[in-house]
């Protein structure tokens, strides 16, 4: 069967990109084609970017800021921003063509799919997605005999974030689903009450690759073992998350690792380019793979922990939807290794040992779930 998957647009994101290649590389096991639509996060708009930089130009002149005055960078510097993650895509992930704008999906008829899947990461969360009604197939005639499939899809929240527009559009379309896979248990209730569909709950793809195929990526690309041991792969760092960083360091006498660039662009601007790189999707797996403990606000993050059986604490991240983390760790019994970043107290728990054996066990069941799932979804092309 040839399959096109629908995700979020690409960006440097581990997580994003790491999802990516597991729900592909799980489809093209079971002898599918499988092509992910190829998209990249748009800019920052003209509007935005005269505002922040008129708001900087008098930060710098009347209140004497250190700031970086332009804080997007320009074709070259993403280029150069995303030099190794872009690597990892063009070599691990097979994509269509490169799609510049929403209404360039009309253009996926001539792949001509005998089924779309949707997922996995936030695609159904509207923040994230110029056109929500995309990631509901609209681009599909009302007709079309395409299977339509979700797997592992998130809202990425509790609540309902559609506007009453988007949610009469998605109700629609996704009741011509032929099946309903969601990553939150969550997102159960909010299918069933806004969308008027059921749905099962799944983990993300990338708990459905054996850690045996990270470690393999790792070792085509001869990424050598890392140096500290408490691994820290954090997207928002603060001065709250410094200091449990700091205290967690001073406890267990490990040296750091850091997975991401030593500076963001909008922090440290053009002059300092080579701070923004970020490192391979491979030497982050390599982190995960050599840590002794790790520390992250990533749901991504706190995914390789599990799937490497390392002891780690996450850091809630309520900017980036604080329901993935609860739902997770719930269907793991882990829920006390999720703390508050303003949490100065209660890091006692890093010296309590995670039982792995029962972790693995239940890991196990919901690979089986998820995978007779994708099987009985795709039994027939419905052409």
């Amino acid at each position: 069967m040839k399959i096109g998957i629908v995700t979020l647009p690409f960006n440097s994101n581990y997580g994003g990109l790491i999802q990516a290649f597991a729900l592909q590389s799980v489809l093209k096991k079971m002898d599918h084609e499988v092509f992910t639509v190829y998209r990249i996060t748009e800019g920052m708009s003209l509007k935005m970017k005269i505002l922040s930089f008129g708001r900087r130009i008098i930060l710098k002149t009347i209140f004497r800021k250190k700031v970086v005055i332009r804080t997007w960078p320009n074709k070259n510097e993403e280029q150069r921003i995303a030099k190794h993650t872009n690597r990892f895509l063009h070599e691990n992930i097979k994509v269509t063509e490169l799609f510049k704008s929403e209404q360039d999906f009309k253009n996926l008829d001539k792949y001509n799919f005998d089924a779309y899947v949707v997922g996995s990461d936030q695609v159904w969360r509207p923040k994230y997605s110029p056109v929500i009604e995309n990631h509901f197939l609209n681009f599909l005639a009302a007709d079309s005999k395409t299977k339509r499939i979700s797997f592992a899809a998130s809202f990425g929240v509790d609540n309902w974030e559609f506007s009453p527009l988007q949610t009469q559009k998605c109700s629609v379309l996704a009741q011509r689903f032929n099946a309903v896979s969601v990553r939150e248990d969550s997102a159960i209730q909010l299918c069933e009450q806004n969308l008027g569909v059921k749905a099962v709950q799944h983990v993300d793809p990338t708990m459905l690759v054996e850690k045996e195929e990270y470690i393999q990526l790792v070792e085509k690309d001869k990424i050598p073992e890392i140096n500290g041991k408490l691994v820290v792969y954090v997207l928002d760092l603060s001065a709250e998350k410094k200091k449990i960083i700091q205290q967690i360091q001073n406890d267990l006498n490990l040296q750091i690792t850091s997975t991401m660039p030593e500076g963001l662009f909008r922090e440290v601007g053009k002059n300092h380019m080579k701070k923004c790189i970020f490192p391979s999707v491979t030497n982050w797996i390599r982190g995960f793979m050599d840590a002794e403990f790790v520390i992250t606000d990533s749901f991504h993050g706190t995914v390789f922990s599990i799937i490497f059986n390392k002891p780690f604490i996450s850091i809630g991240n309520k900017k980036r939807g604080m329901t993935r983390f609860d739902s997770l760790l719930k269907m793991f019994g882990l829920e006390n290794r999720l703390i508050d970043n303003s949490a100065t107290n209660g890091l006692e728990i890093i010296h309590e040992k995670i039982d792995f054996n029962r972790i693995n066990k239940i890991l196990d069941d919901k690979k089986k779930e998820a995978m007779l799932y994708m099987k009985e979804a795709l039994q027939t092309t419905g052409k």
